[in-house]
C-alpha cells in the first residue's frame, strides 16, 4: 500500500536529486547534489550526480531517476557523441528516439540534464529535447525550487553562472527534504 501512495503522489517517480544547469555570459555550470534516499531513508549524502562526459569531457551531464538506469543512459549519450562528435543536439535527439522507441531503453527512470559551451538541454523518456530559453535547466524533486531560485538569482548582473547555481542550489537543500547541501559543481 505504502509504494501505491508514493506512486499516486509522485506518478514519474522522480524523487531523489536536484540538478541545475545555468549558463551565463559563455559559460555554463551543472550543479547537483549528493542526497540518495529510500523512501524515507537517507542512505548517502555525497553521491556524484554531475560528471564530465564526451571525448576530452567537453559536456557535463546530470542526472535525476534511477541511479542505473541514468548510467545506462549516460553510457548510450556518451557513445551518440562518438559517432557525433561536436554536435550534442543530433547526439541528444538520436539518444532521445532510441529511449522512446527501444523496448528495454522504454522502461528506463531518469531524466537527464546535458550541456556543452554552446547549448543545453533536458532529456526525458518521452522523447523530449528540450532546450530552455533562458539557459536555466532545472530537474528532480528539487528542481523546480533551485530552477526557481535560479531564475530569480539571474538578473543580478554580478553573479557568475557557478555562483547562481550554488546560491540556488543551497535554496533548493533548505526546502527540499530529498535534497542535501552536498553539492558538485562542473563548469564549462
Amino acid at each position: 500500500m505504502q509504494n501505491t501512495q508514493f506512486a499516486a503522489a509522485d506518478p514519474i517517480g522522480w524523487h531523489g536529486t536536484t540538478i541545475l544547469c545555468v549558463r551565463r555570459d559563455g559559460h555554463v555550470t551543472m550543479a547537483g547534489d549528493g542526497q540518495v534516499s529510500m523512501g524515507q531513508t537517507i542512505v548517502k549524502g555525497n553521491a556524484r550526480k554531475v560528471r564530465r562526459i564526451g571525448t576530452g569531457g567537453t559536456v557535463i551531464a546530470g542526472f535525476a531517476g534511477a541511479t542505473a538506469d541514468a548510467f545506462t543512459l549516460l553510457e548510450r549519450l556518451e557513445s551518440k557523441l562518438e559517432r557525433y562528435p561536436n554536435q550534442l543536439e543530433r547526439a541528444c535527439v538520436d539518444l532521445a528516439k532510441d529511449w522512446r522507441t527501444d523496448r528495454y531503453l522504454r522502461r528506463l527512470e531518469a531524466m537527464m540534464a546535458v550541456a556543452d559551451k554552446d547549448r543545453s538541454f533536458t532529456l526525458t523518456g518521452n522523447g523530449d529535447v528540450l532546450e530552455p530559453e533562458d539557459g536555466v535547466i532545472g530537474i528532480g524533486s528539487g528542481g523546480n525550487y533551485a530552477l526557481a531560485a535560479a531564475r530569480a538569482l539571474i538578473s543580478m548582473p554580478d553573479l557568475s553562472a557557478e555562483e547562481i547555481a550554488r546560491r540556488a542550489m543551497r535554496i533548493a537543500a533548505d526546502i527540499c527534504v530529498y535534497t542535501n547541501g552536498n553539492i558538485i559543481i562542473e563548469s564549462i
